[in-house]
């Protein structure tokens, strides 16, 4: 089988493009656009509900876009086994729409970061990251956000500890998470869960910025193979 990727358009989406790009151009598989107003999901295998600014932020950073029509049919989806991945604004907006534990607050800079940063990968053994190699003690992927810092109660953090659903931290080169290295106040230097059932990914970085080798760095590629290696093998 040779999945079929569907990228979701949001008015303010601006990395829709970025990840199309990724997966039509660099990995070779079909994909399509899904526009927020329809429920049509074009019988896809995985949806990304990519970066960008939905609905200009307004309200709350993924507030407005979790009830664009098109979430209707990417819940059910998910609810069903879909494998869902939320990039930045879209990993937001699956907070948003319960589809993921906790929310978002502004940096703690109370600024706009951009630059690249480094991951560690926490649990090696989901769809999304078994393709990266045990041997990279960490991966180079780009932020690009506000508001990035995740928030949860105790018990909510606990029980994604407890259930290895904590995918991504913030870490430097070597992999050594430490608060010198959380570029935006996330707790516990989360930057990416998933559900509990392991078919739902959110992520503050962009892999899909960190895909191509014109722009030196390629890492971001581990992830979208992952999930075509789970949905072919």
């Amino acid at each position: 089988m040779k999945p079929k990727f569907g990228v979701v358009v949001f008015p303010g989406s601006n990395c829709d493009h970025d990840a199309y790009f990724v997966i039509k151009k660099i990995l070779g598989h079909e994909v399509t656009f899904l526009w927020h107003k329809e429920n049509n999901l074009d019988d896809v295998n995985v949806i990304i509900l990519p970066g960008g600014f939905s609905y200009g932020d307004y309200l709350r950073t993924g507030a407005i876009a979790r009830f664009s029509p098109i979430m209707n049919s990417v819940i059910d989806f998910a609810n069903k086994g879909g494998i869902v991945i939320g990039i930045c604004n879209g990993f937001q907006i699956l907070l948003e729409a319960g589809l993921l534990p906790g929310v978002m607050l502004r940096n703690i800079s109370l600024q706009f970061v951009c630059k690249d940063v480094y991951l560690s990968t926490e649990n090696t053994s989901t769809l999304f990251t078994s393709e990266i190699p045990s041997e990279k003690k960490a991966i180079k992927i780009p932020i690009a956000h506000g508001e990035g810092n995740y928030f949860a109660t105790e018990d909510v953090l606990k029980e994604l500890e407890d259930n290895n659903q904590i995918v991504f931290k913030y870490s430097d080169s070597n992999g050594v998470v430490s608060d010198e290295v959380n570029p935006n106040g996330s707790l516990l230097n989360i930057a990416g869960i998933i559900n509990k059932k392991g078919n739902v990914l959110g992520m503050m970085p962009h892999p899909e910025r960190a895909c191509d080798s014109v722009l030196g760095k390629t890492d971001g590629q581990f992830i979208f193979k992952s999930i075509i290696n789970y949905l072919t093998n």
